[in-house]
């Protein structure tokens, strides 16, 4: 059978005129004049039938490797549609822990400047806490100096007064 008739069979359900058992059991019957070789007839049915059954034992086992090509390409689509599913998921989780890795950076960020500025604020406070104290140690050693000239100035007074008299 050429490629053409054989796509046809195996495409037509595998419908024929004649099977196996039919050409074997096909009698020709031979005229007195102009008949034909029993023998010779006999020997091309033989190779006929066997070539039949030879072509359909090839498809039924070209039916059986579709079969199996067919589970295979099935199985080998049920692994693409798993990997796809296994990319998206994947996909999905990267862009979470972009996230997460984004979000967690904005607020170690946020801490640092609440830090700072805590940070700024206190020593503003303690700038502010020396500066009154140097302001308060001024004066008071004003005070002291103030004090201590008129002390000494009464004692010089009076030093005067006795030295004087």
């Amino acid at each position: 059978m050429n490629k053409i008739l054989l796509q046809e069979y195996i495409l037509g359900g595998g419908r024929v005129n004649y099977t196996s058992t039919d050409l074997s059991r096909l009698a020709i019957r031979g005229v007195l004049f102009d008949g034909y070789n029993k023998k010779q007839v006999d020997s091309l049915l033989a190779k006929i039938i066997e070539d039949y059954n030879e072509m359909n034992n090839n498809i039924h086992e070209l039916k059986c490797q579709i079969s199996t090509l067919n589970e295979t390409v099935q199985h080998y689509r049920v692994l693409e549609e798993s990997l796809q599913h296994s990319i998206l998921v994947a996909q999905h989780t990267a862009e979470q822990i972009k996230a997460n890795a984004c979000d967690k950076a904005k607020n170690i960020i946020d801490e640092a400047e609440l830090k700072a500025q805590k940070i700024i604020d206190e020593a503003t406070n303690e700038a502010r806490n020396i500066q009154t104290k140097y302001e308060q140690l001024k004066n008071e050693v004003f005070t002291f100096k103030t004090k201590s000239e008129a002390l000494l100035q009464a004692q010089i007074d009076v030093l005067k007064q006795l030295f004087s008299e």
